[in-house]
């Protein structure tokens, strides 16, 4: 959530940075909530004021014993203005949260102008994208003939978006995840947590999945849960209304994520790119204000070394005002090549979101001088599982097609060099 005081002292200058993700701000409508609100604390200022007056004279004439039956019925008026006023003053003030939880977070200075992904900037590339001498096959084909992957059965079971992982296929995502906690915890210092899969609302407002995002949630039809789209939310939401007495905090988890794809009608319906189920490691960090800038750039690092272990080429870029998330400030991804699309495809978002989640999770640790100062939250993808297994399926393939192991990932798989048919 944005600065309520920026808002209400500078909303011009939120407009303008605003427009640069495309979205258009109402101050006409923020100021004219902003002055009832005014309007209506001074008015309940008053009303209380004149009722303590009318108390005192009340008071006084009883000491002097006059008859204060006409004087208390004029003064009982001024409890009934006031709860009618602490009424509109509490529509008004629901009326600024709903708009004010509405706004996405200011972009920063730094953060690429653009439209839409295809103005997203390419910062670094790792590796080369492998020539084959054959032509080679998407992770589809290769994992249905290795009797790894099976799309039928997942859609028998589920529906439409969901896999089943037969055999060495599971094994080789139970491997991929124990990989990704084992580096990021032994190397990079996470504290590896094991998270509810389900969240309440409270905890996806204050990530900022709701409101906005409800559509893209799975809801318990008669209970207040949702499945988590990311353990983003519950690894955040550990801190929720603290204030932290040592900072960087560092988590990582390993769960599986929950998406709707509502936006994503019709995309990526092959394979196992865009799912309704998929698993994720995911990296979380809270940060004093002046380290996040050099925190999103270890965190990014911390998701780029995995895929180098793996021998997997990517790049990593710039998201542009256009295309980055709600909350975030400013954005990386981490997008692998993947020879069976003949492109590079998002595995990795790491995103720095200031103090946007901390604000509406009122997530605090104490300043120099001894008051609580909002945080930094930061958090990355370390990395999406499925769609790492859909890499290395699709560049570590061979003409016969087998698919080799990448030598960091042979320990946890009991050795193994290659999947074979």
């Amino acid at each position: 959530m944005l600065d309520p005081n920026l808002l209400r002292n500078e909303p011009e200058k939120v407009a303008t940075g605003l427009a640069r993700r495309h979205f258009m701000l109402d101050v006409d409508a923020l100021k004219a909530l902003d002055q009832q609100r005014k309007i209506l604390q001074i008015q309940m200022e008053e009303q209380r004021n004149a009722r303590n007056e009318a108390s005192r004279e009340i008071a006084q004439a009883r000491r002097q014993g006059l008859d204060t039956s006409a004087m208390q019925a004029a003064a009982g008026q001024y409890g009934e203005s006031i709860k009618a006023l602490e009424q509109s003053l509490e529509t008004v003030l629901q009326q600024w949260e709903t708009l004010v939880s509405s706004l996405p977070n200011l972009p920063q200075d730094s953060v690429p102008e653009g439209q839409d992904e295809t103005d997203n900037v390419v910062l670094r590339q790792w590796g080369t994208p492998r020539e084959f001498s054959f032509t080679a096959k998407d992770h589809v084909d290769l994992g249905e003939a290795l009797g790894i992957l099976d799309f039928a059965a997942g859609a028998r079971l589920a529906g439409a978006r969901f896999v089943v992982l037969r055999g060495l296929g599971a094994r080789l995502e139970r491997a991929l995840a124990q990989f990704m906690l084992d580096l990021h915890v032994q190397t990079h210092a996470y504290t590896e947590i094991a998270p509810p899969f389900l969240a309440n609302a409270d905890s996806l407002f204050g990530t900022g999945q709701l409101p906005k995002f409800e559509d893209d949630l799975f809801a318990l039809r008669d209970d207040p849960y949702y499945l988590i789209p990311t353990a983003e939310v519950p690894l955040t939401n550990l801190l929720r209304g603290e204030i932290v007495t040592t900072l960087p905090q560092k988590f990582c988890a390993y769960t599986p994520c929950f998406r709707r794809e509502a936006g994503a009608y019709g995309r990526d319906t092959r394979g196992m790119i865009r799912q309704h189920q998929f698993d994720k490691v995911e990296l979380v960090q809270v940060v004093r204000p002046e380290d996040s800038a050099a925190a999103l750039e270890a965190l990014t690092g911390h998701a780029e070394k995995v895929l180098q272990l793996l021998e997997l080429p990517y790049r990593v870029m710039a998201l542009c005002t256009g295309d980055m998330g709600f909350s975030a400030a400013r954005t990386y991804d981490l997008e692998v090549w993947l020879p069976g699309q003949n492109q590079y495809r998002e595995i990795s978002s790491c995103s720095n979101f200031e103090s946007f989640q901390a604000r509406r999770l009122q997530l605090r640790y104490r300043g120099e001088d001894g008051k609580p100062q909002l945080a930094h939250t930061l958090n990355g993808s370390g990395l999406a599982i499925g769609r790492t297994l859909v890499a290395l399926l699709e560049n570590h393939q061979q003409a016969d097609g087998t698919v080799l192991i990448p030598e960091a990932l042979r320990p946890y798989m009991g050795g193994m060099d290659a999947i074979r048919a």
